[in-house]
Formats: C-alpha cells, structure tokens, sequence
C-alpha cells in the first residue's frame, strides 16, 4: 500500500508540476496564447535547466492569469522561448551562453525531416572560417557533394573555395540571410599562399527537398598485413539504421583487422542511433551500460523511483528484431573535427570504458546534452497534438554520461594525435593519402606519414558550418520521450 500511495504521489506531482499553481479557478489561456501557453508549459516540465531559470519556477505565478499575463508579453513565440532559456553568458567559461542548442520551430513537420537526415538542401556541405586577420569576414570551403543533389551536377566539388554569394562578401552579419535563400551564386576564389583571388568563376546552386543517407563511404584499404574498414559516417539518422548494419555486414565479410570510423564532419543525432553504431563496433558487451541520462530534477524523481532503465542505455545486438553486425573490435580509431559534435561524441565517450579509442584530427565541438522534440499537447508527445499550429520545441532535457559518470566535456574532446584539416591540402575522402586518414593509417601500420605536405597546407579559424546552420544544428536527441513518462503525464 505504501508504495502504491508513493507512486500515485509522484504521478500527481508530475503531472501538475508543470504549472504548480495555488488556484487555477478553471482558467484557461486564451487561444491566442496557446502557443506561449506550451511553450512555457512545456519547458518547465522538460527543461534541463529549469530550476536555474527564474521564470520558469514552478511557485513563479500563482495562477494561469498570472501565467496568462505574463505570456501577453511576448508578441513572438520565438522571443518567449529564447528568453526562457539558462544563458548566463558570464558564468560559462568560453564566454557563450550555457544553453547554445535549444530551438523552436513554427512547422514540426520540417523539424521531423531534419532529424532524418531530410531537408531542402543544395548538396553542397561547406565551412566558413575567418579570413586571415579579420574578425568579420568569412570564406567557405566546400567539405563534400551530397550525391544526387543540385550540386552533385555543378562543377563544384571538395576543396573549392568561395568568399562571396552573388556578389556580396560574407560576413558573420549576413551569412545566415544570404545562405537561406533558396537559390544564390557561389563566387569562387582560389588561394595564393597569402590572399583569397578572384578566379571568375561562378556556381549556381538550387535548394531541393534532399535525403542525405549519412553513410558517405564504406570500403577497405590494404595496407602491409592490415586490412582496414574505413567507414565515413556523416549523421545519426535513424532511418538509416539497416543501411549503417548491412556496411558493417560489408566490412564484416571481408575480414578486416582494423576500424577507421571517420566522424570529422558528424553533426550528431539520434541516442538511439549512437548506441548502435557502438554495438556494431564491437559485440562483445551486449547489455551493458552504454550510457546514463541526468534530466532535470523533477523528472528525474520520477524515473528513479517508477522507471530507473529508462535513464540507461545499453549496448544492444538487434536492431528491430534483426541481428547486428558487430566487429567486436578491441581498438577503434576515430577521426574528428571541429564539426563533430553530439551523437558522435557520445560514441567516443560510451567506448573509452571499454575498448582503447584512438581519437586524430581536431577537438570535438564539446556537446554532452541531449534534447527531444515537444509538440502541443496533454502529454508533450505527438499524439492528440493542438491543429490550430504546428509549432514544436527542440528543447536541451538531459546530460548524458558514460558507464564511469564522465560527461565533463563541453570544451571538447581532444585528439589522441592532433593534426588540423588544411584548405589547400584536403585531399580525397576516403584516400589513403587523404592527410587525416594518411595520419590513422601510419599509427595502424607504423609507416611515415606525409608530414611535410601536411605543414605546407593551411589551417583557418573556423566559425560555422552547414549542419550548425540548419538541419538537425549539432543534436543529440531521443525519438521522443519514454512511453512511461508520456503515460504520467496523462
């Protein structure tokens, strides 16, 4: 009886949480805030900071008119949201705001698209870096052409350079309205050891509702006695889950000794997904505990007294009934950039208790929280969903850490052996003389790397890219909350 009554009270407490208010008097807010009205709502229940963001106090109105008075502030849905979220900027230590992912969008159904990897899309993945010695203006560098886009019939391809969108030169103040057009001219430029040149060419390019199947490339190189599998992974989207298993069946078959896994330019994505690609790497620790959520306290409460496994996760050796192709390595070498981000640095962090992660390029983007998509309605799930809008939420609601609680990595994870990418000396994906898997290849195999080429190249600071642009913005996100919660919040 005790424990029935406690789990009635944890219930009740969860589900009424979210507005804690002394007296509702039936009030409902009106329908011209329902949206601020979720938003609110939906963050003070789900949020990973809740309890450090004043306004979003579960004692901070006494009443939906209160709350309802409150929310008549905000004209726009998106300036309730941001103004919602912890951004303490001085308080965190590379003078950013704490929470730098969070994001609401005025239509789910392009949000669900994103995070499967589906989105209007040129076919062109770039970064923009700073010019020598300016603090304002960029230049791009295209990292590779997603096949069967507008791109993938241009001449334009890995390597090429750009400084300006027709005709204007990018800054960090108009990238993002010059970028989200959904046709524009690329300027080209070529570099001469000192200077970004003109060289009179111009691509045009058109945005088009693209599926980008993240895995880029599968094969095996043989070098000496090794037989290496290098796979170049380029987003955890879980739609591709049974094409990730039937590359790993590849590599599998053809025997090889080593694993290269290239997640240099690996945004992130779906837990779920990670937890796999981990399981497909080795084989050998089948449920055991790949890694650990920490949500906010509220939610939290709840977890650890009805639903403790639903915190963990835990490698696995099916996906959907079918068996995983698993390598049961020992070893993994990793490549990564200043583009990885999230998932992929999930996966790095979930092996290092269990097999020796070898990590080469550069440090990581340093993202150890994860987020889930929150639509309007009684339980925040898609189900019974408000139709008078399609806004939905892509708040941050967990830490994720690994078997040994390490998660302390928001600076980034740095490389076993660092070596930057340099734009005049990118090379051929998938290569073997390809400068960051020339690097892996001679730790595998103990020849020489290329060093004097390397150093010959150039690196640039770098500022963005196109998966923080747009897309899925360096996530890591559950498909949607647990059934268990879902089913409290009833």
């Amino acid at each position: 009886m005790k424990t029935i009554l406690k789990s009635v009270l944890l219930l009740f407490l969860l589900a009424f949480s979210l507005q804690s208010c002394e007296d509702q008097d039936d009030v409902e807010s009106p329908a011209s805030l329902q949206v601020n009205d979720f938003i609110w709502k939906g963050l003070n229940q789900f949020y990973l900071w809740q309890a450090d963001v004043p306004n979003l106090a579960d004692n901070r109105f006494n009443n939906q008119e209160a709350l309802n008075s409150f929310l008549r502030g905000y004209s726009k849905p998106e300036d309730l949201f941001q103004d919602l979220l912890n951004k303490p900027i001085s308080k965190f230590p590379k003078g950013q705001a704490i929470d730098r992912f969070s994001w609401i969008v005025d239509d789910y159904t392009v949000l669900e698209q994103e995070l499967q990897g589906t989105s209007k899309n040129n076919g062109v993945d770039f970064r923009l870096s700073y010019k020598p010695n300016s603090t304002t203006d960029l230049v791009g560098y295209v990292r590779y052409i997603i096949p069967n886009s507008d791109a993938s019939k241009k001449d334009i391809k890995r390597g090429d350079l750009f400084t300006a969108i027709n005709g204007t030169q990018l800054t960090v103040s108009n990238y993002q309205s010059l970028l989200a057009a959904d046709s524009y001219t690329f300027n080209m430029v070529t570099y001469d050891g000192t200077t970004f040149v003109s060289n009179g060419k111009s691509v045009s390019l058109v945005k088009t509702t693209l599926d980008e199947n993240p895995v880029f490339i599968n094969k095996v190189i043989t070098s000496g006695s090794h037989k290496i599998g290098y796979l170049m992974y380029n987003g955890f989207y879980a739609n591709y889950d049974a094409q990730l298993n039937a590359a790993f069946a590849d590599l599998k078959a053809q025997g090889i000794t080593d694993f290269v896994l290239d997640l240099r330019y690996n945004g992130g994505g779906s837990i779920q997904t990670a937890t796999r690609l981990a399981s497909m790497i080795t084989g050998q620790f089948t449920s055991k505990v790949f890694s650990k959520e920490k949500w906010n306290a509220k939610i939290n409460q709840y977890y650890e007294s009805e639903d403790p496994e639903s915190l963990i996760n835990r490698f696995v050796d099916k996906i959907d009934g079918a068996a995983i192709n698993s390598l049961n390595q020992t070893k993994v070498y990793i490549i990564t950039t200043s583009g990885t981000a999230s998932a992929s640095e999930l996966v790095i962090n979930g092996l290092v208790p269990y097999i020796s992660v070898i990590q080469v390029g550069e440090t990581t983007v340093g993202k150890n929280v994860g987020s889930v998509t929150l639509y309007d309605s009684p339980t925040f799930g898609k189900a019974n969903r408000n139709l008078n809008h399609k806004y939905a939420m892509q708040p941050l609601v967990l830490k994720i850490v690994n078997s040994a609680d390490f998660g302390e990595y928001t600076d980034g994870l740095k490389p076993t052996y660092e070596q930057l990418e340099r734009i005049s000396n990118l090379g051929v994906l998938g290569d073997p003389s390809e400068p960051l898997l020339n690097l892996v290849i001679s730790k595998i195999t103990g020849a020489t790397t290329k060093k004097a080429e390397e150093e010959r190249g150039v690196a640039l600071k770098g500022f963005t890219d196109t998966k923080a642009i747009s897309g899925i913005r360096n996530q890591m996100y559950l498909e949607k909350a647990p059934e268990g919660l879902l089913r409290a919040l009833k």
